[in-house]
């Protein structure tokens, strides 16, 4: 059996990244896995290694066999996709609120030149030279020359017609034609899934490693993804090694299971066998003792402890229009929430939750040209966006994008209590007093002084979880809070979550897409269609 990757004892040469004991993994030709674990337990490590960015001791700790492939390079082979990048470029020269913002968009790259590029080095890998190639001599007559350089043309035309074959079928499947001309910073959560992932699949990878691809996608994206790609493992040589947080619903097309626990890499079984060991999640995660240390939180001094729940109105949208272009995202949007109430709102990737909480959030110039009232205050007469954000508590797989700075994680979640974003100030000894409470609640405070790039996703979602809790916000937006955490972790949010909203006059409008991720408080609701 072909052993596309194998690893024997293999150790990781820096001590920094390495695992707790010598990693024995194979991947065979025809497996498709899924590498689990939770938070922290090492899977971004062992991914490091597979893809060589780890070094090993020694040095041919891993083996490669990537045939049929033509292409030569393992970088050319084997593709990881984090969903973390930035949007589409590689110097991830991106800022928080430019998505928003007219004039800056117009300097952002178009999806089809991306997607072009991606073809183009799809092409070049697969005729690329290595330096033994490169210097090689060919012994051998102008006629067989001359017939090898024209095998060398047709083997060039066919593989161009190969990938172009997969090109329209991931146009067809994703429905992408629609977002060609789309500038990419202007892409939803879901739609930048799916231009990622098409990017990625356009280079003809042998082994495809991807990061929790299923978050940020709604039911139908879910099922279409999980029906291309076991697609694409029946018709293809694809490998596909899955990387999952979420665990309780692994896709039918795994073969095999990967656990990662402790930075030890287990033995692999097969997907049924895992699913037979898989623990109960504890039905609550959150502590007595912490739960009423949220309870008992004093309450800010401007808070509205007094008015009755339900009298005041929090957000009043009046036929609000939001347009890029030629694409309107929302079109006569009449909405309004009141004090104490918690929404769920919810809607197909592309249906404009992002640009409705940004305009919450004044994140949006756009609010300026609508009639929106905020807080009791008419947007445009002369608040600042100081002035709104102090009441609220954020956080939204933009802003992970936008966070990722390699600061103590405890500056992080201090940037919150004055909703800065670049500009980041050691917190005085109560403010991190009050930081490490909320990093406590979300049991990241061991974290506190490591710096943000060093943890693992999951463990910079809760950290940033943490800075929106921090100043005990009236209202709370949540958008994909639950991206990329593990099982424990997920009902850990959820229970925090669940408590904070028990606080009197707290508002909440969170984003899922998995129904079984809202909170048991939930009271109103609201779903967007695309326009």
């Amino acid at each position: 059996m072909q052993k596309i990757i194998e690893i024997k004892g293999g150790e990781v040469r820096h001590p920094m990244y390495r695992m707790a004991a010598p990693i024995d993994f194979e991947l065979l030709a025809g497996e498709q896995l899924a590498i689990v674990g939770e938070n922290g337990s090492g899977k971004s490590r062992l991914v490091d290694v597979l893809t060589g960015k780890c070094a090993l001791m020694p040095l041919n700790g891993v083996k490669y066999d990537f045939t049929p492939s033509k292409a030569k390079m393992v970088s050319d082979n084997i593709k990881y996709l984090t969903f973390r990048d930035s949007y589409g470029t590689s110097e991830g020269m991106y800022y928080y609120q430019q998505r928003w913002n007219q004039n800056d968009i117009e300097d952002t790259p178009i999806v089809k030149d991306l997607l072009a590029d991606s073809f183009r080095i799809a092409e070049e890998g697969l005729t690329r030279k290595t330096v033994f190639d490169k210097f090689m001599v060919h012994d051998e007559s102008p006629e067989e020359e001359a017939a090898r350089l024209a095998q060398e043309a047709a083997d060039k035309q066919a593989m161009h017609a190969e990938l172009e074959k997969v090109r329209k079928h991931l146009y067809e499947i994703f429905h992408l034609e629609q977002l060609l001309d789309k500038h990419v910073i202007l892409l939803s959560s879901g739609e930048l899934r799916k231009f990622q992932l098409t990017k990625t699949l356009l280079t003809n990878p042998r082994v495809l490693i991807m990061d929790n691809p299923f978050i940020g996608l709604d039911v139908t994206a879910r099922a279409q993804l999980a029906e291309f790609l076991t697609l694409l493992t029946k018709e293809t040589n694809v490998a596909v090694v899955l990387v999952l947080s979420k665990t309780d619903d692994i896709p039918d097309f795994i073969t095999h299971v990967v656990p990662v626990k402790d930075l030890k890499v287990g033995k692999k079984m097969t997907l049924q066998e895992y699913k037979d060991s898989m623990e109960p999640v504890p039905a609550r995660m959150l502590s007595e003792e912490k739960e009423r240390a949220i309870l008992d939180l004093p309450y800010a001094a401007d808070a509205q402890t007094e008015v009755a729940p339900g009298t005041e109105q929090v957000i009043d949208f009046r036929k609000v229009n939001i347009r890029y272009g030629e694409r309107t995202i929302l079109k006569d949007l009449n909405f309004t929430v009141m004090n104490g109430e918690h929404w769920a709102l919810s809607g197909e990737n592309g249906a404009g939750k992002s640009t409705l909480l940004s305009i919450v959030c004044a994140d949006n110039p756009q609010s300026y040209a609508n009639d929106i009232v905020l807080f009791g205050h008419q947007r445009g007469k002369g608040e600042s966006i100081w002035d709104i954000k102090k009441h609220i508590g954020y956080i939204s797989p933009e802003m992970h994008r936008a966070y990722m700075k390699d600061l103590p994680a405890v500056d992080i979640v201090a940037s919150g209590l004055s909703d800065v974003s670049g500009l980041y100030r050691k917190p005085k000894p109560e403010q991190r007093a009050i930081c490490e409470f909320w990093m406590d609640i979300f049991d990241v405070k061991r974290y506190a002084d490591t710096t943000l790039l060093k943890l693992s996703s999951g463990e910079q979602r809760l950290v940033l979880l943490a800075r929106a809790f921090v100043k005990d916000p009236s209202l709370l937006i949540l958008d994909e809070p639950l991206h990329g955490l593990d099982l424990k972790n997920r009902r850990l949010v959820k229970d925090v979550i669940e408590t904070f909203c028990r606080r009197r006059n707290k508002t909440m409008m969170m984003v899922t897409h998995y129904q079984e991720e809202l909170p048991k408080n939930i009271d109103h609701s609201i779903y967007l269609k695309k326009q």
